[in-house]
């Protein structure tokens, strides 16, 4: 809890509550709607989960593209990411506010590069990421602790994804032979 004023405390959640934009704020504000995911963000349980949960069907559209036109938007979603989530945050007050999903975006597309297209592979790179992203073994739980800003932000989830993508292909390899 923190005092907010003589003989007042807000806890972290009413904080949180009261700095989260409404639908309406975002489309007002296209930088905190990028950094929302959309409004994904926005769910009241698990943002980073709809976040990436909502990936999903954006990488069957994207699935088809040739794996360098894929890496070259992936690439440029990450820069987005960082200028819009760096932006976000300053105007939240408050490092990697759990509505900003765009990393969980940006991790789960990685995830998924190059995943055969049907249910077993998308459940399973889905679920890889959602782990590497909530548990955080080195190196990401140390690209989280030590970088701040947009950067802070997105590296451990692009690492998360990096994982989370060696293990699916592994996982379909062996599945294979």
């Amino acid at each position: 809890m923190r005092r907010n004023s003589p003989g007042s405390t807000i806890s972290v959640a009413t904080r949180r509550a009261r700095n989260t934009p409404s639908l309406v704020g975002l489309l007002r504000n296209p930088t905190q709607l990028i950094a929302f995911g959309f409004g994904a963000g926005l769910a009241p349980k698990a943002p980073g989960t709809v976040g990436s949960l909502v990936t999903v069907p954006l990488y069957l559209l994207l699935a088809p593209l040739p794996p360098a036109m894929y890496l070259a938007l992936l690439a440029a979603l990450f820069a987005l990411g960082v200028w819009a989530t760096a932006r976000a945050e300053r105007a939240l007050g408050e490092h990697d506010h759990p509505g900003i999903v765009w990393d969980e975006v940006v991790g789960q597309l990685t995830a998924l590069f190059l995943a055969p297209v049907a249910p077993l592979w998308l459940v399973t790179g889905f679920v890889l990421f959602r782990l590497f992203d909530i548990w955080k073994p080195f190196p990401i739980r140390w690209l989280n602790d030590r970088l701040t800003g947009g950067w802070g932000i997105m590296l451990d989830d692009l690492a998360a994804g990096i994982a989370a993508a060696a293990c699916l292909h592994g996982l379909v390899w062996l599945h294979g032979h």
